[in-house]
């Protein structure tokens, strides 16, 4: 699944650490989101979604 989520992290200057302490997830977690290792669960893409106040499908897309 593409995301933009490492773009939505910079716009806010935010680390990787930074957005995991948000989410109550690891940075590992976070980094695995970002370079498209891992696919969140359901209610960890509505807790990102809204984080950045955003629509899940603003974030993630699927790669077909």
């Amino acid at each position: 699944m593409k995301n933009n989520l490492k773009a939505l992290r910079a716009e806010r200057s935010w680390s990787q650490a930074d957005l995991a302490d948000r989410l109550n997830v690891s940075r590992q977690t976070v980094n695995a989101i970002e370079t498209e290792k891992y696919d969140p669960s359901l209610p960890l893409a509505f807790s990102i979604a809204k984080l950045f106040g955003k629509k899940i499908e603003e974030i993630f897309t699927p790669d077909k």
